[in-house]
């Protein structure tokens, strides 16, 4: 059954790769040496490998660690380049005390890869976050007595259906080998629970994504942007996905008001395909990466109207800008992204209809009219038209937001107690 598992494996790889390095090569392609073997040296002893497959998931791991004692050795994996560069630079300054970090991809779940990456790092215990599961990694630290824990584990709507469908192999492969798991919510502890998770392994830990620290601010950024809003307010419209910048933009051109508009792409590879969507409107704009900073030089002579954010990891500090912010993912079909982001500056929130993968979140806050709901784009003009007109309406929806994520905190103390159970952390 595991060789036609693997089997299986290695044909998928085989036949998406070339779709995938057509259409995403730039991004794949710095992934595949670690993937299939080619793996940073080990350093420290017996270090606690954290997996985190994309951005929002590095965060959530980089969070963790600041509560892990400070002399427990890690080794870090990811999946997507994005996701490597935010490890890399969440996880240095958690070298500072002496702790050994290693920051490498996840290799693809096949036994011969499998087996070196456990050969050569011998971790003490395994943590994955929110929904990575991956049967033929799960079944050799079954064998080798790894201990695995899932933290900030969450079931989308999608994955339920699907999980329900596998049935019995959901429950064999991917839950009977994890020693604990962690749940964001009591809907995602009751999936859990119903695709046949132990009840003694199961808990509701709380969404480690309210307890992550403030964001460091972008060096000369944040000074560069508001000299380019020349006493304008600033809208950000963040981690907008393929199909949204169109009724993002088009939303921003009915608004006549004055206002600075800050693009933020999820996805790098995507930067100069809505650049060229800016420049099809003829709208006066700027590239991130083509501004001096610190300083602000270079600026230009009359202040653009948008600013395309195509840099890595400088979103998240941006929110604190904002007049307004937009949170991408959710005016087209992709499930939305972290409200938490923006909520955490006090900042009020807009979002479309598709925030099934924070359903929980959007509906606290939602209840205590701590974000805007915006179906289309022409309620997306109406919302910031509505925050920009009446400064302290806004004011107070952003408070109301700021309310919840503190309400929320506490799932750190939490899912370090519930992993002690399972890994020796000294």
């Amino acid at each position: 059954m595991w060789f036609l598992y693997q089997l299986a494996m290695a044909a998928g790889l085989g036949v998406a790769a070339p779709v995938l390095l057509a259409r995403r090569g730039r991004h794949y392609l710095p992934t595949l040496p670690a993937r299939l073997g080619r793996l940073p040296e080990a350093r420290g002893t017996r270090p606690l490998w954290l997996h985190a497959a994309s951005v929002g998931e590095a965060g959530v791991a980089a969070t963790l660690a600041r509560a892990l004692p400070p002399d427990l050795d890690l080794v870090v994996t990811t999946v997507t380049p994005t996701g490597q560069g935010a490890a890399e630079k969440l996880f240095e300054p958690l070298t500072a005390g002496g702790r050994s970090v290693v920051v490498t991809y996840l290799p693809f779940d096949l036994g011969l890869l499998v087996g070196r990456f456990l050969d050569r790092y011998a971790p003490r215990g395994l943590v994955l976050f929110e929904s990575e599961l991956w049967p033929l990694l799960l079944r050799d630290c079954r064998r080798r007595s790894i201990p695995v824990a899932v933290l900030n584990a969450r079931i989308s709507d999608r994955s339920y259906g699907r999980m329900k469908r596998a049935g019995r192999l959901y429950r064999r492969f991917l839950l009977d080998p994890l020693g604990r798991l962690g749940a964001q919510s009591p809907q995602d502890e009751e999936r859990l629970l119903s695709l046949g998770a132990r009840p003694a392994r199961t808990s509701l830990t709380g969404n480690l994504k309210f307890d992550t620290p403030e964001p460091v601010p972008a060096a000369g950024l944040e000074q560069a942007l508001r000299d380019l809003a020349a006493d304008r307010p600033i809208l950000v419209a963040g981690s907008t996905m393929p199909g949204e910048e169109p009724i993002v933009l088009e939303a921003f051109e009915r608004l006549d008001r004055e206002a600075l508009l800050v693009l933020a792409p999820r996805h790098p590879e995507r930067f100069d395909e809505v650049w060229r969507e800016v420049e099809e409107r003829s709208l006066a704009g700027m590239r991130r990466s083509r501004m001096a900073a610190p300083g602000g030089k270079g600026l230009p002579a009359s202040p653009p109207g948008i600013v395309l954010l195509d840099s890595l990891g400088e979103l998240a500090s941006i929110y604190r800008l904002a007049s307004a912010a937009f949170i991408g993912g959710t005016l087209v079909r992709t499930g939305g992204h972290n409200p938490i982001e923006a909520a955490r500056f006090g900042v009020p929130v807009i979002v479309g209809p598709s925030m099934e993968n924070f359903r929980r979140m959007a509906r606290d806050l939602e209840a205590a009219d701590g974000l805007t709901l915006a179906p289309d784009g022409e309620a997306l003009t109406e919302a910031w038209r509505r925050l920009l007109d009446r400064p302290d309406e806004a004011a107070e929806q952003g408070r109301r937001g700021l309310a919840i994520v503190d309400r929320n905190r506490g799932a750190v103390e939490r899912s370090v107690e519930l992993l002690s159970e399972l890994v020796d952390l000294d």
